[in-house]
């Protein structure tokens, strides 16, 4: 049943349900390794917004990013099995500095359905690690590290069938659910962005 307002969801039809997301049901993937011994994992996407003005009138007649997004994260990790933080993401050192290409980060949400055609996949493309931290201390002997890092691209899709998380659509044959298409396109990762593809000033009649 709905709330009376919002209309958010509390039961369906006579069953209780949790709709809360969990972490328990999220695995974090590295070259087809699982990362184990994680305590905190985060992520974040910016990008600059341009807001435009003009003489003669008191308000933003417009905006626009003015720069890609910027994809940073950090990992939290306790040592475990004798693997320092760059070993268990499948790397072959444990200073930054011996870094020589990136790698790609996978984040397996299986909240939704326990079939893995289902999962909903997260991929962090091209991480580039930026920091480590490591502290000892005589209040807790477990030693935990800490790495930062910047990707350039994120997206996301249905593990099964490559199609976008929240539409299903994978190209552009397919209903479009009145979303654009472009936006969809960019979120499974066939694109960088969507603002590369044409017509971004008729935008409005897509």
């Amino acid at each position: 049943m709905p709330t009376r307002n919002t209309q958010t969801v509390t039961e369906v039809g006579v069953n209780n349900r949790t709709a809360t997301h969990l972490s328990t049901n999220i695995i974090v993937k590295v070259e087809n390794r699982i990362v184990s011994a994680i305590q905190e994992m985060s992520y974040n996407e910016k990008r600059t917004i341009k807001q435009i003005d003009e003489l003669g009138t008191d308000g933003h007649i417009d905006s626009c990013p003015t720069k890609s997004t910027d994809i940073t994260g950090s990992c939290k990790r306790i040592r475990w099995d004798k693997q320092r933080i760059a070993e268990a993401f499948a790397r072959g050192f444990i200073h930054i500095s011996a870094q020589r290409k990136p790698f790609d980060i996978e984040i397996h949400d299986f909240f939704h359905d326990s079939n893995p055609d289902n999962y909903i996949i997260t991929v962090l493309k091209n991480v580039w690690i930026n920091s480590i931290d490591q502290s000892y201390s005589t209040s807790d002997w477990t030693i935990n590290e800490n790495m930062g890092f910047e990707a350039e691209h994120i997206y996301s899709f249905i593990s099964g069938t490559g199609k976008n998380v929240v539409t299903g659509v994978s190209n552009g044959q397919e209903p479009l659910n009145s979303l654009n298409l472009y936006e969809q396109q960019a979120d499974v990762g066939l694109y960088r962005g969507a603002l590369d593809a044409a017509g971004v000033l008729n935008s409005y009649l897509e």
